[in-house]
C-alpha cells in the first residue's frame, strides 16, 4: 500500500517519517522475498519525493545494508534496490556524496555488466545523477571506469576506434595486477568491445589475451570470475571459429567447473556460453557433452528457481540436442525429456519458459531414438508432443525387430492401445504404424507371434498372430 501511495508526491504528507523508515527496514529484512522488493520499491518512490526522507534514510545507515544485499539478490530487486540509490543522490551533492562513501559507486558500475537490461538503465541514471553535482563527484564516476563504459555500451565505432588505438594491449597488460577492482574494470571493457561485432572479437583473440584472461578463474573475487565467463560468452556468440579457440584455451572445462561452484544468476553467463558454442556444429555440441557440459546443465535446471536461469538452461540443452540422434539421446539419457514436458504443461511456467522448453522438446524429439527414453512421455504428453513421441516409435521400430520386443515386455504397447486417437487422424496413423511395426517383428513361417512374453525368462508366445492378446 505505501509502495503504491508514495507513486504520487501528494500523498507524501507523512507523520512519524523516522518510524515510517524504521518499519520499512525491518520488511527489507524479511524473509519473504515480496516483502522486501515491497519494501524496497515503498523506500525508493518516498525518497524520490523527499529530501527529508533522503536524509533519514542515510542517518539510518541503510544505505550499507541495500549495497551489501545488491550481488545476492534478482534482478527485479536489484533495479528497485539502484533506485533507492538515484532517489537519494539526485537531492543533493552531499547525498550523492554519501552514496558514494557508501560503497554506491563500485556496485553500480558492477551493474552496467548486469544481463538485464533494465538494471543496466537504472544504474545509468543513478552514475548520471552522481556526475551532474558537481566537479569533484563527476570525477569520481570517471575514476570508478563508469564514463568510458558507458560509451562503450553504445556505438561500434567507438569501440573499434579505442581497439585500433592500441586499447586491447593495454588491457591485456592491466589484466595482471593484483587490484581486484582494476581487473573488473578491464574485464567489463573486453566484454563491451567483444559483444559489439565478429571484428572486434577477432580482434580480442589476436591479442593472446586469453591464457591471462584464464589465470583470473582462480582469482578470490566472484565477480571477476563472473566477467571472465561473460568475456567467454560474448566471444563464442559470433561464430564456430571463434568458439573452437575458447574450447582450445579449455575454455568449456572452466565453465563447467565454474557452473559447478556456483549458484543462482552468477551461473547465467556460463549457461549461455555452453549453448552458444553447442549452436554452432555438431562437433562443438558433443565438445560440449564430453566435457559434462550438458551433465551440469541438468544440475542447473534442478536447483534453480529463477524463471530466466530456467529459460537460458532450456534454450542451451535444446541447442545441444537438436544436431543428431546422438546427441538427442545424450538428452534423452541425461533424463531431462520429462522435465522440458513439465515446463511446456507446467501451469506455473511462464510464457517464454514454456516457448523454450516445447521448441527444445519438439527439436530434440525429432532426432532422439533411445526409445526407453521416450516412453515416459507416452502417459502425459500431450497431442502435439504425443505425435512427435509416437513418429519416433515407428521410425526406429520398423527397422528394429529386438525394439519392437521391448516396447511390448515394458508395457508401450498397451499404452497405445488405451490411447483414445481419431479415426483417420495423424496420431491414429502413428499407432496402427507402430502396431504394424510389432506384426511384422513377431511373423514367422508357422504363422505364429514369436514376441517374447512380458516378464523376462518366460518362454516366446507362441499364439497364432491373429488371437494374439499381445498384438
Amino acid at each position: 500500500m505505501v509502495a503504491d501511495l508514495s507513486i504520487n508526491s501528494d500523498n507524501m504528507k507523512i507523520h512519524q517519517k523516522e518510524k515510517m523508515i524504521s518499519q520499512l527496514r525491518l520488511f527489507m529484512l524479511d524473509e519473504d522475498p515480496s516483502i522486501q522488493h515491497n519494501a524496497v520499491l515503498a523506500l525508493g518512490r518516498l525518497v524520490e519525493h523527499s529530501e527529508e526522507l533522503a536524509r533519514i534514510v542515510v542517518k539510518k545507515d541503510i544505505l550499507h545494508q541495500l549495497i551489501w544485499s545488491i550481488p545476492s539478490q534478482p534482478h527485479h530487486y536489484k533495479k528497485a534496490t539502484v533506485f533507492v540509490l538515484h532517489a537519494v543522490a539526485k537531492h543533493s551533492p552531499e547525498l550523492s556524496q554519501a552514496v558514494v562513501d557508501s560503497g554506491g559507486l563500485d556496485i553500480l558500475v558492477s551493474c552496467l555488466g548486469a544481463v538485464d537490461p533494465e538494471v543496466k538503465e537504472a544504474a545509468a541514471w543513478a552514475l548520471a545523477y552522481i556526475a551532474q553535482q558537481n566537479t569533484m563527484l563527476s570525477q569520481a564516476v570517471v575514476d570508478a571506469g563508469a564514463a568510458s563504459l558507458l560509451l562503450s555500451l553504445h556505438t561500434n565505432d567507438l569501440d573499434r576506434e579505442e581497439v585500433n588505438t592500441g586499447t586491447i594491449a593495454l588491457l591485456k597488460q592491466m589484466i595482471r595486477s593484483p587490484d581486484v577492482k582494476l581487473k573488473r574494470q578491464v574485464l567489463f571493457t573486453l566484454i563491451q568491445i567483444s559483444k559489439h561485432s565478429v571484428e572486434l572479437a577477432e580482434m580480442v583473440i589476436a591479442a593472446y589475451i586469453f591464457p591471462d584472461i584464464m589465470i583470473c578463474l582462480q582469482d578470490p573475487d566472484e565477480y571477476v570470475k563472473k566477467d571472465v565467463i561473460t568475456l567467454m560468452w560474448e566471444v563464442v556468440k559470433h561464430s564456430a571459429q571463434l568458439s573452437q579457440v575458447i574450447v582450445n584455451c579449455d575454455g568449456l572445462v572452466e565453465v563447467v567447473d565454474y557452473l559447478d561452484k556456483s549458484r543462482g544468476s552468477m551461473r547465467l553467463p556460463g549457461i549461455m556460453m555452453l549453448g552458444y558454442v553447442a549452436s554452432h556444429s555438431e562437433n562443438l555440441a558433443m565438445a560440449v557433452i564430453l566435457s559434462k557440459g550438458l551433465q551440469q546443465l541438468a544440475i542447473c535446471l534442478s536447483e534453480e528457481d529463477e524463471d530466466h536461469i530456467k529459460e537460458a538452461t532450456v534454450w542451451s540443452i535444446g541447442q545441444i540436442g537438436h544436431h543428431t540422434p546422438e546427441h538427442a539421446n545424450a538428452v534423452a539419457t541425461a533424463g531431462l525429456l520429462p522435465k522440458l514436458l513439465q515446463f511446456y504443461t507446467g501451469a506455473s511456467s511462464l510464457e517464454d519458459l514454456r516457448l523454450k522448453s516445447k521448441k527444445a522438446l519438439k527439436n530434440i524429439l525429432r532426432k532422439c531414438t533411445h526409445l526407453p527414453s521416450l516412453e515416459p512421455l507416452l502417459s502425459n504428453a500431450p497431442s502435439n508432443i504425443l505425435n512427435h513421441v509416437l513418429g519416433q516409435f515407428s521410425k526406429v521400430m520398423h527397422h528394429d525387430s529386438e525394439a519392437c520386443q521391448e516396447f511390448v515386455m515394458s508395457g508401450g504397447l498397451s499404452k497405445i492401445q488405451e490411447m483414445d486417437a481419431e479415426p483417420g487422424s495423424a496420431q491414429r496413423k502413428l499407432i496402427n504404424s507402430i502396431k504394424s511395426c510389432i506384426q511384422e517383428a513377431s511373423a514367422n513361417p508357422s504363422g505364429k507371434c514369436r514376441i517374447l512374453k512380458k516378464f523376462h525368462r518366460q518362454p516366446l508366445c507362441d499364439v497364432p498372430l491373429q488371437v494374439c492378446s499381445s498384438i
